[in-house]
């Protein structure tokens, strides 16, 4: 009955709460909105990037809208290339607490992309180091020039960050680097970020767009291009599966509509006490704030009561072991589970399904 730090455990909590806030067949879209009518391949008025804060765009899926943008016979505009995304707030770092440079600890905002993280890419060279920043995903790679990073002659600290109005700053121990290599980095500005990686990808279809601008408020328009998003239940299962903490934030803050995370957990806790009776205190959705606290006999409480539901079936499947720790492959009992890591903090809750008798529910 101790209330402990839940680590990653706690997005079931997250994913019980979206599931039925927003629903299983909820889906996030990406627009492309033009205030003024296509003339001679012109709009003859602004473009406008509507982000909805989907968790899970890529560069891919913004190089499918350009691609589409191209198709219905758009070259450019006449006035201004706008974005807007303003569908969740502006939120510069899920955990003031975590080192700078790790990239599950991004900013949030209501246009996310590739998990809001950028690539930067090291090669040793006869002059010290070629660098790039890159918004790489399965089929697009385009460079990155918002987010900048410098090799300075160090040890440590191995990385560095500030901001700026337009972007991110970073320096990189030289020691640290090797003969060559590559890591993400997270992005303080993903609105920016996406802007950026929209003009880079029509450029490339043949679309000119001038250097954006970001709007506070939604401008009206009409709909040119629109990418969406898997379904609810999809996105839920690969967070599980992955443990993606932006993807948690966005479905919180999402479901809660608030407008801060620390809001926006105080909602979802409170939501947990009245549908599920527990005292949960979560400081976000993710799990990595330190400060969240639940019990494991409430844990199993919340897993209870959902058992009949979509989670047992988008929780990602541990395989039984042996006492070296080895999977046991065909074993017929199945463990569908949660894990949650922090320092000095592990934790595991879910379901364990054997072929026949009672389902059980745990919590350690």
């Amino acid at each position: 009955d101790l209330a402990q730090p839940p680590g990653s455990v706690a997005k079931t909590i997250t994913a019980l709460y979206a599931l039925e806030r927003l629903g299983i067949g909820h889906r996030f879209a990406t627009r492309l909105l033009a205030t003024g009518p296509v003339v001679g391949g012109q709009i003859a008025g602004d473009l406008v990037l509507v982000g909805s804060g989907d968790p899970t765009l890529s560069t891919d899926g913004l190089g499918d809208m350009a691609a589409a943008l191209a198709r219905a016979g758009v070259r450019g505009v006449r006035g201004r290339y706008l974005v807007y995304a303003g569908a969740l707030p502006q939120i510069a770092q899920i955990d003031p607490g975590q080192p700078d440079h790790v990239g599950y600890n991004p900013a949030i905002s209501g246009l996310n992309l590739n998990f809001n993280r950028v690539n930067f890419v090291w090669q040793r060279s006869a002059k010290g180091y070629d660098v790039s920043m890159d918004a790489r995903a399965e089929r697009f790679v385009p460079q990155v020039h918002m987010a900048r990073i410098k090799v300075v002659n160090r040890d440590l600290p191995t990385y560095t960050y500030a901001a700026r109005a337009q972007g991110d700053d970073w320096t990189v121990a030289s020691g640290a680097l090797g003969k060559g290599g590559s890591r993400w980095l997270p992005v303080r500005h993903p609105e920016i970020y996406g802007a950026e990686v929209f003009q880079t990808l029509a450029a490339a279809q043949g679309i000119t767009l001038p250097d954006a601008q970001i709007v506070r408020a939604l401008p009206t328009g009409t709909v040119l291009v629109e990418h969406r998003s898997d379904d609810l239940a999809v996105v839920l299962r690969d967070m599980l599966k992955f443990s993606t903490n932006m993807t948690a934030e966005v479905l919180g803050l999402t479901a809660s509509g608030a407008v801060s995370l620390a809001a926006s957990a105080r909602q979802m806790s409170d939501w947990a006490a009245a549908r599920y009776g527990l005292q949960a205190r979560l400081v976000d959705h993710s799990g990595l704030g330190s400060g969240s606290r639940i019990s494991a006999a409430d844990m199993v409480k919340a897993l209870l009561a959902a058992r009949r539901g979509v989670l047992p079936g988008i929780l990602r499947e541990v395989g039984m072991r042996d006492a070296k720790g080895q999977v046991i492959k065909g074993h017929p009992v199945k463990v569908r589970a949660k894990t949650g890591t922090l320092n000095f903090v592990s934790a595991l809750a879910g379901y364990v399904l054997p072929p026949s008798g009672r389902d059980l529910v745990f919590a350690v």
